[in-house]
């Protein structure tokens, strides 16, 4: 299982300046395929200056969820810092 990219990614307008939200596609190589999933995900930065990021996957998925929202947070967090996400 890798994630092979997220695209389409829409940011979200919100009030609150420290949390981002967004939607996109996420590009998932499962068993061998790739295949498109729908997700939001939101970065909330702390005081603390620790990153906060929560992943939802929309659509119905038949793989163990855990290590597919480990690998995104991870994508997410290097998009990020990189700043590869949309403004």
């Amino acid at each position: 299982m890798r994630v092979i990219s997220i695209k389409d990614m829409i940011r979200k307008d919100v009030p609150i300046y420290y949390r981002l939200l967004f939607t996109g596609v996420a590009v998932l190589e499962l068993t061998g395929k790739a295949a498109e999933y729908r997700i939001d995900f939101t970065i909330e930065l702390k005081p603390t200056g620790h990153k906060d990021i929560s992943v939802t996957i929309l659509d119905d998925i038949h793989y163990p969820l855990l290590p597919i929202i480990n690998e995104l947070k991870t994508t997410i967090d290097a998009m990020h810092t990189n700043g590869l996400l949309p403004d």
